[in-house]
């Protein structure tokens, strides 16, 4: 099932698609554009911890002029710096080069703790589409991006929908592309992950907790292109759903 998390009347809802159209939990439909979309999370009662990984497919580290990583590169996001489908993130005034990641998100959906890998499967409760946006002006270098690069308020939105874990056969075949003002500037798939989904899970569940809510975003293979204010930005992962955002200043 594809799940949603929007905003009506002021109210926060649960949606799910029909026909084009949203069905809200108090059975009202209404279309994609007299909402607010929210990211498709549960509320958690504790600070969520967003994994991120760098450099996850080896296409993406050779466009950079790096080689693929032997271990992942991995940095931390804060809350603040989810949004959701239809949203602006700004670009911040100055600024050289910005551009968009498009990423399978992996949301926890029971604790993990010293998970092997042929069970790790077992503990994602679903996905969703990421766009870790960038500004590449502001990186000390890609093996260890800091704070201002990588997790800005508003620049990663997530959504629309969160697709349970059971309706996707195999997360490691899925095709991902982005669309900037309606050209496709990247394409790639999700079996040419470094590192896959149950390796990260046993590597973090190794020597960290995860609990249900925390995401793990999983990288972007190669094609990133500079994004200029008023762009219009779709990250599409096949299956997933269709992310659009917009870029503001």
């Amino acid at each position: 099932m594809k799940r949603a998390r929007v905003v009506h009347n002021g109210i926060v809802h649960s949606a799910t698609d029909r026909d084009g159209q949203l069905l809200l939990e108090d059975g009202s439909r209404v279309w994609p554009d007299q909402v607010t979309w929210l990211p498709p999370l549960m509320p958690v009662d504790r600070p969520r911890t967003i994994l991120c990984l760098g450099l996850n497919y080896a296409d993406h580290a050779k466009e950079l002029a790096f080689k693929a990583p032997e271990e992942p590169l991995v940095f931390l996001k804060g809350e603040h710096s989810l949004t959701g489908h239809r949203q602006v993130t700004r670009r911040p005034p100055g600024v050289k080069f910005m551009h968009y990641e498009c990423e399978l998100a992996v949301v926890i959906g029971r604790k993990a703790r010293k998970v092997k890998r042929g069970d790790a499967l077992d503990f994602v409760g679903g996905y969703t589409v990421a766009n870790d946006y960038v500004v590449r002006d502001y990186l000390e270098n890609w093996y260890r991006p800091n704070l201002r690069a990588k997790n800005r308020d508003g620049a990663t939105p997530l959504g629309p929908w969160f697709v349970d874990a059971a309706d996707v056969p195999d997360p490691h075949a899925l095709a991902l592309k982005t669309t900037v003002n309606d050209k496709v500037t990247q394409q790639g798939n999700t079996k040419d992950m470094v590192f896959d989904i149950p390796f990260l899970i046993e590597y973090f569940s190794a020597f960290m907790t995860l609990s249900p809510g925390d995401l793990i975003l999983t990288g972007t293979p190669d094609g990133v292109v500079d994004c200029q204010p008023g762009d219009v930005v779709v990250t599409e992962i096949e299956g997933i759903g269709a992310l659009m955002n917009t870029i503001g200043t």
